[in-house]
């Protein structure tokens, strides 16, 4: 697998917390109609290595890392906080949703490669890479 550390796989990422999601309203989910991003307000790249995941520049500090056991689940889905209005009609506008076991992280919800104006993601890709990844 990844030798020297060179990554498995790479992308560009917009992400939130299910918490993060459930603190918006009128305004910013009117906002998203138009652009994700109101949504959607932590960005960077997602970068799989052989032992971990990375999103970089979630916080100001530093990326957030997870390994295998932090992960609990990944599956594309909407849900209440993110529902096919928001997302879009395609089947490929749902969230790549990551269940964490730190109670401080919960749920993350990932848009990967969106593609604004198609309202396309790679999330059914990667839901696939990071459970294959999972499974070791």
């Amino acid at each position: 697998m990844g030798t020297n550390d060179t990554p498995l796989a790479e992308a560009d990422y917009i992400a939130a917390t299910a918490d993060e999601l459930g603190r918006k309203h009128g305004a910013d989910r009117a906002a998203a109609l138009v652009s994700q991003k109101a949504l959607f307000q932590r960005r960077g790249r997602i970068v799989l290595h052989s032992d971990r995941l990375v999103l970089t520049e979630w916080s100001d500090t530093s990326p957030l890392v997870l390994t295998r056991a932090d992960i609990t689940a990944a599956e594309t889905r909407f849900t209440d906080l993110y529902g096919r209005f928001l997302g879009g009609l395609l089947n490929a506008g749902k969230p790549l949703i990551l269940s964490t076991a730190a109670p401080s992280l919960g749920d993350i919800y990932l848009l990967i490669n969106r593609r604004e104006f198609m309202e396309t993601t790679d999330d059914r890709q990667w839901e696939k890479r990071i459970n294959d990844w999972r499974k070791g």
